[in-house]
């Protein structure tokens, strides 16, 4: 009589959880809803955070990796998803994995998912990161793969935004390109390519006047030329 009284027990402790289990699921299903109509980022992450314990799920892990990038949290978007390559990946967390390790200056495991990204879908914006990364890493000639790439598809309508200002702007994206031409330019020989890259940097800021990131650069490759001796 004890036993069947015990594993009454234990069946009704059992269905006892997994009620409460699912009250909690819809409980944060809808706070997460909720904090979603809000515009509270905090809340979106306490939310999915509490969704992926009571209930994990591949979709939901890399959304919250997404929220934490976008927030400029990237060891925790990291720390979400880690940072293997996973053929299997979807493209949210192939991107995030891509973008988070490039921000911390993780140069070289970016590289791999910034390829998966451009395998998938090889589209200009993904060809000036890889370029990036790559003069990043002083492998000039992939770095010039995708530099040509971007500057044979660059489009009118096509812009790249710069941040290094108080106030971000933006400039096409072809002379975004022409600007990393120009590095790469003067990476390959720093004591005779300085004039070479200067003119590139010139024909970047006649696409752009307001490039300042250009301009800061050609005014630093100028104060690097040897400056003619003063005459007595």
């Amino acid at each position: 009589m004890k036993r069947v009284i015990l594993i009454c027990l234990c069946v009704l402790g059992v269905n006892s959880f997994a009620q409460t289990n699912q009250d909690l699921i819809k409980h944060y299903e809808a706070y997460y809803k909720q904090m979603k109509n809000q515009g509270d980022v905090q809340g979106v992450i306490s939310g999915l955070t509490h969704l992926n314990v009571l209930a994990p799920t591949q979709a939901r892990q890399d959304t919250l990796a997404m929220i934490y990038m976008s927030e400029g949290k990237y060891i925790q978007a990291l720390n979400t998803i880690g940072i293997d390559h996973k053929v299997d990946d979807s493209d949210i967390a192939v991107e995030v994995k891509a973008v988070s390790l490039k921000s911390i200056n993780e140069y070289e495991r970016s590289i791999v998912h910034f390829e998966e990204l451009y395998k998938r879908n090889p589209e200009v914006s993904v060809a000036y990161e890889l370029a990036e990364v790559y003069l990043q890493t002083q492998k000039l000639d992939q770095a010039t793969k995708y530099t040509e790439f971007g500057l044979a598809n660059s489009k009118d309508n096509m812009g790249k935004t710069f941040y290094e200002t108080q106030q971000p702007y933006q400039v096409p994206v072809k002379a975004a390109f022409m600007y990393l031409k120009a590095l790469i330019k003067f990476n390959e020989n720093k004591t005779e390519n300085i004039d070479a890259a200067v003119a590139i940097l010139d024909e970047a800021l006649k696409l752009a006047p307001n490039f300042n990131l250009a301009q800061l650069s050609k005014n630093a490759l100028l104060q690097q030329k040897p400056q003619p001796e003063k005459k007595n």
